[in-house]
């Protein structure tokens, strides 16, 4: 059986704390989405789907594999099963963000939380099968049900923070939620995998690249690429908060005298009399006759 914490607490923190990252800045993300039309809108969306699925979960979980050991055994990974496995949860998050962020039915919410909890199920089943080993592996189906649920509840959890979350400390209490979600998860499948040795010794090495070969410049490059884009997009600042100055204020146009409105009468005061023309008796220099 496979050795969840060689290295103790050090490396499910680790991996723990990324997801965390990732929840906040997906979530973040997301409700930059909400607010913002156009090619902003997709823009934020991208965004929140790379930091979902992409740090939030796919890097959870390699970061997590890589403090897991098999006695006896040298352990490599498929780069072709392993960027797979990284593609599908950005993928399906993005398109279960994009149903629910303008529907808020609950039936959208539910076939949007089981089409993620289906994705991330399978990236977690998809980088456990880009494991190359000298032998099989087996799970039990225990472990493999009770992982499944959570993929799925945490999946539709996150889609509701997604659509209705909005200040930043509903997000902040939200997101360490979300990896701890994620993170049993993926323990909790772990937790039923079992190594069955070959009948014969092979000789060699098994074929793929050592996770830290492959996996650390993976995050990396991902981590890099969400914070340019942050950067860039928080720069260009939001849309929906810029105010327009050229327009004149209610205001102003309501104490706006048209030239046009000839029966225009004051707030304080009646109707304006026309102005009477002095009279020849009421001027003092006209010589009386």
């Amino acid at each position: 059986m496979a050795d969840l914490f060689p290295q103790g607490l050090l490396n499910p923190a680790l991996a723990y704390s990324v997801s965390a990252i990732g929840s906040f800045l997906g979530l973040t993300f997301a409700a930059r989405a909400r607010r913002s039309t156009g090619l902003v809108r997709w823009q934020w969306l991208i965004l929140a789907a790379l930091a979902l699925g992409g740090i939030a979960v796919w890097s959870m979980h390699f970061i997590a594999m890589l403090g897991h050991t098999i006695p006896g055994t040298i352990v490599r990974y498929d780069p072709l099963l392993t960027l797979v496995s990284g593609l599908v949860p950005v993928l399906v998050m993005g398109v279960a963000l994009y149903l629910v962020l303008d529907d808020h039915g609950t039936v959208r919410l539910l076939v949007s939380g089981a089409l993620l909890g289906v994705g991330v199920v399978s990236m977690h089943y998809t980088g456990m099968a880009s494991i190359n080993l000298h032998g099989e592996m087996h799970h039990d189906l225990g472990p493999v049900i009770v992982s499944c649920v959570i993929g799925l509840v945490a999946s539709t959890v996150a889609l509701w923070c997604a659509r209705h979350l909005r200040n930043l400390g509903a997000i902040l209490g939200a997101a360490p939620v979300m990896a701890l979600a994620v993170t049993a998860m993926h323990y909790t499948g772990m937790a039923g995998l079992h190594i069955v040795e070959p009948g014969s010794l092979p000789s060699g090495v098994p074929d793929g690249a050592k996770a830290t070969e492959l996996v650390l410049p993976l995050i990396v490059g991902l981590f890099v690429f969400l914070l340019i884009c942050s950067l860039f997009l928080l720069l260009s600042g939001d849309e929906d908060d810029r105010r327009d100055y050229t327009r004149a204020s209610h205001r102003s146009v309501e104490h706006t005298v048209q030239r046009s409105q000839e029966d225009y009468v004051p707030r304080h005061g009646g109707p304006t009399e026309p102005e009477e023309r002095p009279r020849q008796d009421d001027d003092v220099w006209t010589r009386r006759r």
